[in-house]
């Protein structure tokens, strides 16, 4: 065997392979035996068939074993003589291959192509100009955040001396049958809560369940118009059965210092709490602001660091960012079956170039860990375990376990190098504070961190259809 190799580009090699009529013929031979001794042919007992008949008669299969025994064995033996690692299955082609002979008479010449890691230069790093910008905390924020927190005290008080009335809260079961199918499958609903006049409500079930006592009937028709949010509902006529469970209004506490008290979080006034809230949302800020700042950093490694990525590492990162878009619009609601092929290949379009982005600052931020020795010790990596643990609330050996299975604390540590390599990064930078200006970066992030898997939780088709109507309520009853 003879081979060559030609640099293409940085990332693409090209082998020129010669594979010896010697090494066919005796392949050949072998495979021509093989099929003599088991073949039928008429005329002939079986296995006493001439060779040369046995050869013509089964010519194209005897071609199609001797290429499969000789070519891969001849292909990786050149890549490993030019000492090659590729990123991908070699694509393999055949010179000249309607002519090509395998009994032996005349050698099989063929091109290999390979994809490989660039040799990436050492980027400039060093002196990168950044701006840090903290947002500033308003004091509106303080005040949605104890609003917020107002509601998750509020209760629902049982009414029971009136009829129901606009901003009460009635919790119904409710089985909805479309009019144009009345034996498909309902919508059904188990302790649906409706607040009566909320402006999210579709009206037409504050109009009928205005006026209800606890253990109540009322049969009502809804007509949801053709822009109605749910598109399974938009433009359809659906006959509701509403069985009253209670009515009651919700009671939100009053806002002050004894309310702040008995918050049992330490707060000793209301204006206690509306300063520590303050500083939490400054902290928080900050936090941003050194996101922002780790993520310009890379945007501007990128941009100053030009070379050839592997096609193949962009379109695997491109298919991981379309997957997790395609979980995401599932956990919308989103039927994936009715996303048309144009908008499929306009974001794949776009996860690409984001895909080539996030394995550029990927490769780069590797080169820097490189010239900066960064080292991960096994402690470090325990405690990033740890800290795991605790973010998704399992046992640091769950994590492990997790991780164990795909070779993930390989993948930790490979995390823990990237974030070395960002804070080497961002401590070489040159930054200034700067004042806050409202911008979208839209800076990618490098995403290499593995999150341990989750256990699915598979239910039973009734289990399933009782928990549905918390993911439809909102399609049902509301705009």
């Amino acid at each position: 065997m003879k081979s060559e190799l030609k640099e293409i580009s940085p990332t693409q090699r090209e082998l020129h392979v010669q594979i010896d009529a010697d090494a066919l013929k005796d392949a050949y031979g072998k495979v021509s035996q093989k099929y003599a001794r088991g073949a039928s042919v008429p005329g002939f007992r079986k296995g006493y068939a001439p060779l040369d008949v046995v050869s013509l008669r089964f010519k194209d299969e005897i071609r199609s074993e001797v290429l499969q025994q000789v070519l891969p064995p001849a292909v990786s033996e050149a890549i490993q003589e030019h000492d090659l690692q590729p990123l991908a299955e070699p694509h393999l082609h055949i010179d000249d291959v309607e002519n090509v002979k395998v009994n032996g008479s005349q050698p099989i010449n063929l091109h290999v192509h390979v994809e490989v890691m660039p040799e990436i230069p050492t980027p400039n790093y060093e002196g990168v100009e950044l701006v840090r910008r903290v947002k500033p905390v308003e004091d509106g924020e303080v005040e949605n955040l104890i609003a917020s927190r107002l509601q998750q005290e509020s209760a629902l008080i049982p009414i029971d001396d009136r009829p129901s009335q606009e901003g009460d809260t009635v919790m119904v079961d409710l089985e909805g049958r479309f009019a144009d199918d009345p034996t498909g499958e309902p919508i059904t609903a188990k302790d649906l809560e409706v607040k009566l006049g909320d402006e999210v409500i579709e009206k037409a079930f504050t109009e009928n369940l205005v006026g209800v006592k606890e253990d109540d009937e009322k049969e009502f028709t809804v007509n949801y118009p053709e822009d109605f949010s749910s598109t399974e509902l938009a433009g359809k006529t659906v006959t509701y059965k509403a069985k009253v469970k209670s009515v009651g209004r919700m009671e939100t506490p009053d806002l002050n210092d004894e309310w702040a008290m008995s918050l049992d979080e330490g707060y000793e006034s209301l204006a206690d709490l509306r300063k520590k809230l303050r500083v939490d949302l400054e902290s928080y800020a900050k936090s941003e602001a050194d996101a922002r700042l780790r993520n310009n950093a890379i945007a501007k490694l990128i941009e100053e660091n030009s070379f050839e990525v592997p096609n193949t590492l962009i379109e695997s990162q491109a298919r991981n960012l379309l997957n997790n878009f395609a979980r995401d619009l599932q956990q919308r609601g989103v039927d994936l079956n009715k996303v048309e092929e144009n908008f499929v290949k306009m974001a794949y379009s776009q996860m690409r170039t984001q895909a080539e982005r996030d394995v550029r600052g990927a490769m780069l931020l590797e080169k820097i860990a490189e010239v900066e020795k960064v080292n991960v010790t096994d402690e470090e990596v325990d405690a990033e375990i740890e800290n795991m643990a605790g973010h998704y609330r399992i046992t640091a050996d769950e994590v492990r376990k997790s991780f164990e299975n795909d070779n993930g604390l390989e993948q930790i540590k490979n995390n823990l190098k990237t974030r070395k390599a960002i804070e080497a990064l961002i401590d070489k930078a040159n930054i200034t504070e700067g004042d806050w200006v409202d911008e979208t970066v839209g800076v990618p992030k490098v995403d290499t961190e593995k999150k341990p898997k989750k256990a699915a939780k598979p239910k039973a088709k009734k289990e399933a259809e009782s928990e549905k109507p918390k993911a439809s309520k909102k399609k049902a009853a509301k705009e």
